[in-house]
């Protein structure tokens, strides 16, 4: 497809366009652009469209663009010179791309909405690098791999930061439990199992 993009095919890029742009809203919905997440987005394919000569075969479209998203992201959020309220932050991620079927649930739906919302909260109180590790690979579902590419480092870096990430989501929220990591209550429960005795039970650990 990027081939065919810059063979001059206009058609070809109207194709990856449409393939990422729900991804690239709730990108930009979820990483903090509010009611501009639409022309986060658009600026963010006006500006990848010019750097397609930099592109690298063998790289993912989507994690290159999403990076580009994110950047584009905190730009306008520092240039309108405010933090996005988090009910507005939600709402924005809810538009971009409904993940709650109609048929689901009434009381499904409402957990599901207030589990989101919860962990948005827990989200705002990360710092930059954590919170966009966590929104790459559980809000938006990237892999490892994709993630790093994103984040424009190596795997390693990944899963270390993740991993940070993850056990203070655990203290903030302590029913976060993503459904791609199936081994993280494992650790959490390993880790308390190692803590002495009277330090799980709240008293002060005996020399």
């Amino acid at each position: 497809m990027i081939a065919r993009v810059r063979a001059g095919e206009p058609e070809a890029y109207a194709e990856l366009v449409r393939a990422h742009t729900g991804i690239a809203l709730r990108a930009a919905a979820a990483l903090g652009a509010g009611a501009d997440a639409e022309d986060v987005v658009q600026q963010a394919f006006v500006k990848a469209y010019s750097a397609l000569g930099r592109f690298r075969d063998g790289m993912a479209f989507k994690p290159w663009l999403l990076a580009i998203v994110a950047n584009e992201t905190r730009n306008t959020v520092r240039s309108a010179a405010r933090q996005r309220t988090l009910v507005g932050r939600e709402a924005a991620l809810m538009e971009a791309e409904p993940l709650i079927p109609d048929a689901a649930d009434p009381v499904v739906a409402t957990l599901e909405t207030e589990r989101r919302a919860a962990l948005l909260a827990a989200l705002e109180k990360l710092s930059e690098e954590h919170r966009l590790v966590v929104t790459y690979r559980y809000l938006l579902e990237m892999d490892e791999r994709e993630t790093a590419q994103a984040l424009g480092g190596p795997r390693g870096t990944v899963k270390s930061r993740l991993n940070r990430a993850l056990r203070k989501l655990a203290r903030l929220l302590p029913d976060f439990r993503p459904r791609e990591a199936p081994k993280f209550q494992e650790a959490q429960e390993a880790r308390e199992a190692r803590k002495p005795r009277k330090a799980r039970e709240g008293g002060e650990e005996r020399e």
